[in-house]
């Protein structure tokens, strides 16, 4: 019997979110004061109340916005947008999806019961994510089952066989153990000029990649939704490492906020395949390997209240 998602419905409330232009993703993988373990994915959770509407053909910018109290917002967001927050999956392994998942467009105004709290980055789905699938599965009918399928990926290898690091990979110099992570989050802060913060896990910004603390496999499974595939560390490096990546501005699909500019681009910098096989002395091979997909058995698109 195929493993078959279905999920349970959710209430409905008015409401307005707008939200500003992207930022850039930053990640830390050690756990943070205040935080709690990911909730049981197996047990649904619910927005006590839900509003679904079309979004304004003519609205400017999309995205995701949690805000305190339970609430949560998205604005001018397709639905495939909303499965892969919900499933902590890349936009490659959602696949049996109509067209119109991705064209057209929702806002959707929120409020879980209480104020949920953090969870442990990399623990699993939080309450909100959670919620999401509850939603998408009663107003959106949304069915879907886990497999795993062979696909196009790239392995991370070394840019030259038995070769070495490239001159911007180093091995860890700062400590991201967790019990060094909250000592430095509750010492004094750094004083102008000296010494950069450390970095433990990564920070992704447009052209710019600082990661610090961590071993590779961390990294790939960051750049996997920046190149459109899954990533696999097959350079044999073992331990933390840090570097800065330094590579051309993607500019960003879509149109952009009002009011908010496009990166700049250097016409100069190599891209980010370049980057990696020039600072870091590693490269991305394409090849074919087992990745985990969601394929969509059904969905709809809902009626608006």
């Amino acid at each position: 019997m195929r493993n078959v998602m279905i999920l349970a419905s959710a209430a409905v409330v008015l409401g307005l979110v707008v939200l500003g232009a992207p930022r850039p993703l930053a990640q830390s993988f050690a756990a943070p004061a205040g935080t709690v373990p990911a909730p049981d994915p197996n047990i649904p959770l619910y927005f006590e109340a839900a509003s679904v509407k079309p979004a304004n053909p003519d609205a400017q910018g999309q995205g995701i916005r949690r805000q305190p109290g339970g609430r949560f917002n998205t604005i001018n967001s397709p639905i495939r947008m909303l499965i892969t927050f919900a499933y902590q999956i890349q936009n490659y392994q959602l696949v049996g999806a109509p067209d119109w998942i991705g064209n057209e467009r929702y806002d959707i105004v929120a409020k879980m019961e209480g104020d949920p709290p953090p969870i442990v980055p990399g623990s699993g789905a939080d309450h909100m994510m959670l919620a999401m699938r509850t939603l998408l599965a009663d107003r959106f009918k949304l069915v879907v089952r886990r497999e795993t399928r062979e696909l196009d990926i790239y392995a991370l290898t070394m840019a030259r066989p038995g070769g070495k690091p490239g001159p911007a990979l180093k091995p860890a110099s700062g400590d991201c153990s967790p019990a060094a992570f909250a000592a430095r989050a509750g010492g004094p802060p750094p004083t102008p000029g000296g010494a950069p913060p450390i970095v433990c896990g990564m920070q992704q910004g447009p052209g710019r990649i600082r990661f610090g603390g961590f071993p590779l496999s961390q990294f790939v499974n960051g750049i996997s939704g920046r190149v459109g595939r899954a990533v696999l560390d097959r350079t044999g490096l073992t331990g933390n490492w840090d570097f800065e990546l330094v590579f051309a501005a993607e500019v960003p699909p879509g149109a952009l906020p009002p009011g908010a500019a496009p990166p700049p681009i250097d016409p100069d910098a190599p891209n980010l395949f370049t980057a990696i096989q020039e600072q870091l002395g590693l490269k991305l091979e394409s090849t074919k390997g087992p990745v985990e997909v969601l394929v969509v058995e059904s969905v709809q698109r809902p009626t608006p209240d």
